[in-house]
């Protein structure tokens, strides 16, 4: 398989977002993931106003005003792919999304490579098997001394990112490369820009994982 073309992949969830009353029907988007869609800022400080998820809502309703959109958040700071994957059944597939993001990039770390493709390809599979569109998040920057963005974790992380790119091709669904998008803006500026502390983005940081998002859903 491979990544499918961003401008059709979710044609017919997007065909139904431009739909009017009374043609149309809600349409469940479902963040999935750790303390970044969770709205964590600086912890424990919680801005989910800022996080991507509400800017994935408000960008949605931009492109489609006769829409009616719940954007759910499933998030839980602290976990990993393995905890969420336990817990995906009950707690993402019982909303009936249409499409299901997925971001456990940062902290699956911790576990390694080998058991987070394990869980990451578990809730894809059942969440395809449910109908639902999948996009993958790789993961946002991580800066534990702020002072430099290098060694092991650094390389880990990068390690992550590309196992998530990966596994969007090998399933054939939807990536949204917020690791790229991060390092794209290295080019010009600095990591600590889109930081909000060592770990967590920013809005600033959010936004550009919100257009990573949103380029999946073209408004024509």
């Amino acid at each position: 398989m491979s990544i499918p073309d961003s401008n059709t992949y979710l044609a017919t969830i997007t065909e139904n977002l431009r739909r009017h009353w009374p043609d149309n029907r809600t349409v469940n988007i479902v963040c999935h993931g750790h303390s970044v869609p969770a709205g964590y800022f600086a912890t424990p400080m919680v801005d989910s106003l800022s996080a991507y998820p509400h800017l994935l809502l408000t960008g949605l309703k931009q492109r489609f005003p006769f829409a009616v959109i719940n954007v759910i958040v499933t998030a839980i700071g602290g976990e990993n792919s393995e905890s969420g994957a336990e817990r995906f059944t009950e707690e993402v597939l019982c909303h009936r999304p249409d499409v299901i993001t997925i971001d456990y990039g940062l902290n699956d770390r911790r576990m390694g490579l080998e058991k987070a493709h394990a869980a990451w390809t578990s809730m894809i599979e059942a969440g395809t098997r449910a109908g639902a569109r999948m996009i993958l998040l790789t993961p946002t920057h991580d800066i534990t001394q702020l002072a430099s963005y290098s060694g092991d974790d650094a390389a880990q992380l990068g390690e992550h990112a590309r196992q998530i790119c990966q596994l969007a091709h090998d399933h054939g669904v939807g990536l949204a490369d917020s690791f790229a998008a991060f390092q794209q803006y290295r080019e010009f500026g600095d990591l600590t820009d889109l930081l909000s502390w060592s770990n967590h983005p920013n809005r600033k940081g959010h936004e550009l994982v919100t257009r990573e998002v949103l380029r999946w859903f073209p408004a024509g």
